[in-house]
């Protein structure tokens, strides 16, 4: 039997996660039988064994991500070089990302994140602008965040927040996700109404989607922190 967690609670069916760390946890009704459970994980040992292993490919990738001079990183689709410029400041000139000579590498790592936050904010902000126009919408706020699991997001009070890793996808990506979540300010849900709305104004919205897991998963196997 696969060694895993189990979490009791008042839901009605029982369900199986992969946790970040490669372990297996079990969500079930409190008044599910410990046998049952069992059988359970029983019946879907291939596809935990199989998930497991990915699980502990992707820690194995992310535990020796690096980065250094030299290397390339993504923004906006393109693929731009780590290149030593002399001086303290780090930033972006169109060609390529410069950073202070003498860094190691999680000091690269952290400078490049840097830049990477403060072209967001500037991309983003500027895309909010022209959307909001279009869309004649007005978000209360807008914020640049690390987070890890979500490209964006809108709050009941109409606060749209957006990950700085969104500025990796390529430049119509970073539009859909920019026009999501605005579109969130009319309608706070993924109903056929809101996905109406999306396509009023692109399209060819599932295509865009489509290109932004690919970097999910492309950036899964990424040590950003």
């Amino acid at each position: 039997m696969i060694p895993y967690k189990l979490v009791r609670s008042r839901r009605k069916t029982a369900a199986i996660y992969i946790t970040k760390d490669a372990s297996v946890e079990v969500r079930a009704p409190l008044k599910m039988s410990k046998a049952d459970i069992d059988k359970f994980i029983a019946s879907k040992e291939k596809w935990i064994e199989k998930s497991l292993g990915l699980c502990e490919q992707i820690n194995t990738e992310k535990s020796v991500f690096t980065l250094d001079y030299g290397d390339t990183v993504i923004l906006a689709g393109n693929m731009y070089p780590i290149n030593i410029k002399d001086g303290k400041r780090a930033g972006f000139d169109g060609e390529c990302f410069y950073l202070p000579p003498n860094l190691t590498p999680n000091e690269i790592k952290s400078a490049v994140v840097q830049v990477y936050k403060a072209i967001a904010k500037r991309i983003i902000q500027n895309k909010v602008s022209e959307y909001a126009k279009c869309m004649n919408v007005a978000p209360t706020d807008i914020r640049i965040t690390s987070a890890k699991t979500r490209w964006g997001s809108c709050s009941g009070r109409n606060s749209i927040n957006f990950s700085w890793r969104l500025v990796m996808a390529d430049d119509d990506v970073i539009d859909y996700v920019v026009m999501h979540e605005l579109a969130h300010i009319k309608e706070h849900n993924h109903s056929p109404r809101f996905w109406k709305l999306v396509e009023g104004v692109l399209p060819d919205y599932k295509d865009r989607q489509s290109k932004l897991k690919i970097l999910q998963k492309k950036l899964a196997v990424q040590d950003w922190d």
